[in-house]
C-alpha cells in the first residue's frame, strides 16, 4: 500500500506549485500535513523526496519570475561541470540583485541566448564561465573550461574568443583562467598539476599526447609530456590498493617508458598535500634533463591555486 495514499500519482517524486497541487486535488490542508513541505513560497513537495541538485533547481525555477534563467556555477552545474557549491542555485534575470533562502538572484547584464536543457533555461557555456569568474577562484575556473572543452560544448579558441569581447563582471579573471585553459584534459586532478607546474614559470607540458621511443614506437600515452626533454609527468589516482594485475601492469609500463630514456615522475594523491614537494621534483627533474630555466617561482597566483588541493 502507498504511504500517503492521498498524494496523487503525478505529483511525487518533484517540486510543485500550489496550482498544480490544487488541480491535482491536494487541498491546503493537506499541505499542512506533516507528508508535505514547503520549498519555497508558492512551492512544495513530498518531505521524503530527495533534495537532489536537479529537484533545487526546478523548485526555485518554479519559484521565480518567468524571466529569470539559470546562471553561473549553477549552470556550468547542469551542464555536467560540477565546480563550486552545489548552492545556493544562481539565476540571471532583469531585476535588481537580491539573495532568498537557497537562490541568488543576478542583475542581468548585455544580452543572452539561453537554451532549453531538461526543462530549464540555462545561459550557454562560455557566458557561464565568465559569470562564474565572479565566484571561483583560478583553480576553479580553469578546471571548469578544461571540462567544458573536454565535454565539447565550447572550444579553446571560443573561450578564449568569447572572454576576449566580453565586457561582464568577472572578465579580468576570466580572461586569466581562459588563457589557461586546455583541450584533451582527462580530469580535474590533470588540470591542477598542470597549474602547479605552469603558474610556478615551469615550462608547459603537453596534454595527453603519445610518448615514442627513438625509433617510433609507442610507449604510452602520457598525461603531461614535455617531448624537448623526454619528461612524463603523471598524476595517479589511485586511492585504494589496486590488485596484482594492476599493479604488474603500471610496473611494465614505467619500466618500458624509462628503458626507452624517458623520466617518468609520477604525482600521487598524497603528493598534492604537499605542492612546493611537488613542483621542486619536477623543477631537479627537468635540470637533470638539461632544463637551464629559472627555478619555480612561487607567486601570490601559485599559491592561491595549490591552496586547499
Amino acid at each position: 500500500m502507498s504511504r500517503h495514499p492521498f498524494i496523487p500519482q503525478e505529483l511525487r517524486g518533484r517540486p510543485f506549485t500550489t496550482a498544480e497541487a490544487d488541480a491535482a486535488g491536494l487541498t491546503a490542508s493537506m499541505r499542512r500535513g506533516r507528508h508535505v513541505e514547503q520549498v519555497h513560497r508558492g512551492v512544495w513537495s513530498l518531505a521524503d523526496t530527495p533534495r537532489t541538485f536537479e529537484f533545487q533547481v526546478h523548485a526555485a525555477r518554479m519559484a521565480l519570475a518567468r524571466d529569470a534563467v539559470l546562471s553561473h556555477v549553477s549552470a556550468l552545474r547542469w551542464l555536467g561541470v560540477e565546480v563550486g557549491r552545489e548552492t545556493p542555485i544562481h539565476f540571471s534575470t532583469n531585476r535588481p540583485r537580491q539573495t532568498r533562502e537557497d537562490i541568488v538572484l543576478h542583475r542581468r547584464i548585455g544580452t543572452i541566448s539561453p537554451r532549453l536543457i531538461r526543462g530549464i533555461d540555462t545561459l550557454g557555456p562560455d557566458r557561464s564561465f565568465v559569470d562564474s569568474a565572479t565566484i571561483l577562484g583560478i583553480r576553479q575556473l580553469v578546471r571548469a573550461g578544461d571540462a567544458l572543452v573536454r565535454a565539447g560544448l565550447t572550444t579553446v579558441d571560443d573561450l578564449v574568443h568569447y572572454v576576449t569581447r566580453s565586457h561582464l563582471d568577472g572578465v579580468v579573471r576570466a580572461r586569466q583562467a581562459a588563457a589557461l585553459v586546455r583541450a584533451r584534459v582527462d580530469s580535474l586532478r590533470e588540470t591542477d598539476l598542470r597549474l602547479l607546474i605552469v603558474l610556478a614559470g615551469l615550462p608547459e607540458p603537453e596534454v595527453n599526447v603519445d610518448v615514442h621511443a627513438d625509433d617510433g614506437t609507442w610507449l604510452a600515452r602520457g598525461d603531461l609530456v614535455l617531448p624537448e626533454l623526454r619528461v612524463v609527468i603523471e598524476h595517479d589516482g589511485w586511492v585504494h590498493e589496486r590488485d596484482a594485475e594492476q599493479r604488474q601492469k603500471d610496473h611494465f609500463r614505467r619500466e618500458r617508458i624509462e628503458a626507452a630514456g624517458w623520466t617518468l615522475i609520477v604525482v600521487t594523491v598524497a603528493d598534492f598535500q604537499h605542492p612546493i614537494s611537488v613542483v621542486t621534483r619536477i623543477f631537479e627533474a627537468l635540470r637533470r634533463r638539461g632544463y637551464d630555466g629559472p627555478p619555480p617561482e612561487l607567486t601570490r597566483t601559485w599559491r592561491l591555486c595549490a591552496r586547499n588541493l
